[in-house]
């Protein structure tokens, strides 16, 4: 299972990969095989930069075999949405952590990174 070293992870299987106080959100390949074939995935845009705390809803996504919401990793504000998930969210399983990014937001509080896992700490995560 890949598990890149450069991203941050949270115990609900979203990966952040934080580019000063930006960052990308999509959900890591442990999630996306557990889901199963990704056919829609919804991102709500908050046009007023609205803050979303760390663990709310930001979206959701949806499998042949479930729906399960996308909850932020951080505090902040989701500013774009990766549109080519719209005609191809199966990309979502074929890449999850290069193309397949569903979110780009705004990191309010950077503190908050301290809270996420590293690659180690997750891949000991999943294993249990």
């Amino acid at each position: 299972m890949n598990i890149p070293d450069n991203l941050k992870y949270s115990t609900d299987h979203e990966w952040l990969r934080v580019e000063g106080n930006t960052g990308y959100v999509g959900i890591t390949e442990f999630a996306s095989h557990e889901l199963g074939d990704i056919v829609f995935v919804e991102v709500e845009l908050f046009t007023d930069a609205e803050t979303i705390e760390a663990n709310e809803s930001f979206g959701s996504i949806e499998a042949v075999k479930t729906v399960s919401d996308l909850l932020m990793p951080v505090s902040g504000s989701v500013v774009e949405f990766n549109e080519a998930l719209e005609d191809s969210p199966e990309t979502i399983n074929s890449d999850p952590y290069g193309e397949g990014w569903i979110a780009k937001i705004t990191i309010d509080n950077t503190e908050e990174l301290d809270n996420l896992m590293d690659a180690a700490a997750y891949t000991e995560f999943i294993n249990g």
